[in-house]
């Protein structure tokens, strides 16, 4: 275990270095990550002693549940299996993580999912819920932009960050609760996007290189564009579906019911979440819509203007 990083404001240490999150001093051990394999022990394991905690409902093209998370040994442990048969065997506390794959995949195909689910539900064991979202550095807050995948979140701070805004947080934005407000975590300097949302920005599919050799994302490194301190959280905003309408893009204020609603339908891990993990999320996302600005942003559907959509984001969030 002699790679050491700050990912999500833990201290992590790890066998191997993580594709995409340079090595760091530490100031504490909170997690240790084993790539390669799981322990041996899981062979040992019986049927009597795993439950099915959650079945994804989207198929793989293979037609099996893109994502099966079992419980193992009471609740012990979580082991995550992908249809890839990438799997990720996680700890009760949020402490230790094993990954293991097989070829044709890679290190870096398996530090997609370790960067974004695993880590949002390791985050969850530790007390930390965790938005589907992206944040960009705005003054001395952090903005984040939350949506369902595919609604443009990593597209749009990227365009943030073509503008010179650091990015603090992609994909997984924490909702550290420090009483009266929350604090985003910074996570690690890259963004990941789509062939179609590079050429959207840049003008071409091959101007940024692929994340993997497996896999369509290309890899935005974003070198002197990425916070690495903690800032409050200062607005969020949900990004709705694009429009061809004139007026586009614009932003609505959400009333509190249809806010909480947006909220809660972009966590990470709610479906493995247990009667007191809900009751504590519920909580402190009630307290999030009576201390954060939430607005709902609608897009235009034309790529060439994205810029108006960050003008707009950062016109909204000026005016407080």
């Amino acid at each position: 275990m002699h790679y050491r990083c700050s990912l999500y404001g833990l201290g992590v240490i790890a066998n191997r270095p993580i594709p995409g999150v340079p090595s760091s001093t530490i100031a504490s051990e909170d997690v240790c990550i084993s790539f390669g394999s799981l322990p041996d022990w899981v062979n040992d394991v019986t049927a009597a002693q795993i439950e099915t905690s959650y079945i994804a409902e989207y198929k793989s093209e293979c037609g099996e549940p893109a994502l099966r998370v079992f419980r193992v040994l009471e609740g012990k442990y979580y082991r995550f299996h992908y249809a890839d048969q990438t799997e990720f065997l996680v700890d009760r506390a949020g402490t230790a993580v094993w990954a293991h794959w097989s070829a044709p995949l890679t290190l870096e195909d398996t530090t997609t999912y370790l960067l974004g689910p695993v880590m949002g539900f390791v985050m969850l064991l530790r007390g930390v819920v965790c938005l589907h979202a992206s944040a960009i550095a705005v003054g001395d807050e952090a903005i984040a932009l939350l949506g369902p995948t595919g609604s443009g979140k990593s597209t749009t701070a990227a365009a943030f960050s073509e503008r010179g805004y650091s990015i603090l947080a992609e994909d997984v934005v924490t909702l550290d609760d420090r009483s009266d407000h929350f604090v985003v975590r910074p996570g690690y300097p890259c963004i990941r996007l789509w062939p179609a949302s590079v050429k959207a920005l840049y003008g071409s599919e091959t101007h940024l290189p692929k994340l993997t050799p497996n896999w369509d994302k290309c890899y935005l490194d974003l070198k002197n564009q990425f916070h690495p301190e903690p800032l409050k959280l200062g607005a969020i905003y949900h990004l709705a579906e694009r429009r061809h309408d004139t007026i586009a893009p614009f932003v609505e204020i959400l009333d509190r019911s249809e806010g909480l609603l947006s909220l809660i339908a972009n966590t990470y891990a709610t479906k493995l979440m247990d009667k007191q993990m809900r009751a504590r999320e519920f909580e402190l996302l009630t307290r999030v819509m009576n201390n954060v600005p939430l607005r709902r942003v609608t897009p235009h559907a034309d790529p060439a203007r994205i810029p108006e959509l960050c003008d707009t984001i950062l016109n909204d969030f000026g005016r407080g």
